[in-house]
C-alpha cells in the first residue's frame, strides 16, 4: 500500500467514520484514481469503522509537520 499526499486527498473528505466497503464506495462514486482504489481493497479486512485518514495512513501530514505559524515575521 503506497500514499501519498495527491492520492490521500481523494478520501480526505470521505464521511468519516465509514468502514473499508465505504471507502471504497466513496472512492469510486468521486472518481478516485486506481491507485487509490487498490490502497483501500489492500485494508485488512473488518467490520471495524476507520475514524480518520490518520489511521489508514499513520504517516499523514499534518500542519504540525509543516510548522505553519513558527517562522518570524519578515519586516
Amino acid at each position: 500500500m503506497f500514499w501519498n499526499l495527491d492520492l490521500a486527498r481523494y478520501i480526505a473528505d470521505a464521511p468519516w467514520p465509514a468502514t473499508k466497503e465505504e471507502l471504497i464506495d466513496f472512492a469510486n462514486r468521486t472518481g478516485a484514481p486506481q491507485a487509490v482504489i487498490d490502497n483501500l481493497s489492500d485494508l485488512p479486512e473488518s467490520d471495524e469503522l476507520y475514524e480518520s485518514l490518520e489511521e489508514i495512513w499513520p504517516d499523514y501530514p499534518t500542519d504540525e509537520d509543516f510548522c505553519y505559524g513558527d517562522e518570524e515575521p519578515i519586516n
